[in-house]
């Protein structure tokens, strides 16, 4: 099984999984439990949702750095930052990040696993 087969049968930590364009694809049970979000909600729209405002520009700036070089940086390696639920309180998660080229398309996604209390 690869890693987005794992992601997308993943059942204990919040996953969302976005295409290239950075829009979002696939959202898990937890994750829909941790940000208060259904997935109808979701899909379809950009990552930056989740993403607070004043990591906007570091986001876009690290994600357009990799689809043009597409060399990674922060992939496959815990990372510990916040995240933005429905409500629009912050918290604190540590995010692990894959990347993965299918039929000439980057797709991402991305575990979100708290680190307080949601």
């Amino acid at each position: 099984m690869d890693t987005f087969e794992r992601l997308r049968e993943e059942e204990t930590v919040p996953v969302v999984i976005t295409n290239q364009q950075g829009l979002i694809t696939h959202t898990n049970k937890p994750f829909q439990r941790v940000f208060g979000w259904s997935e109808d909600e979701v899909l379809g729209k950009p990552l930056t949702l989740i993403i607070p405002k004043a990591l906007h520009d570091a986001h876009h700036l690290g994600f357009s750095r990799f689809l043009n070089t597409g060399r990674p940086t922060l992939l496959d390696r815990p990372l510990q930052l916040k995240a933005v639920t429905k409500g629009g309180r912050e918290f604190a998660a540590e995010h692990i990040i894959s990347a993965e080229k299918r039929n000439g398309e980057w797709i991402f996604g991305a575990t979100i696993r708290p680190l307080v209390e949601v």
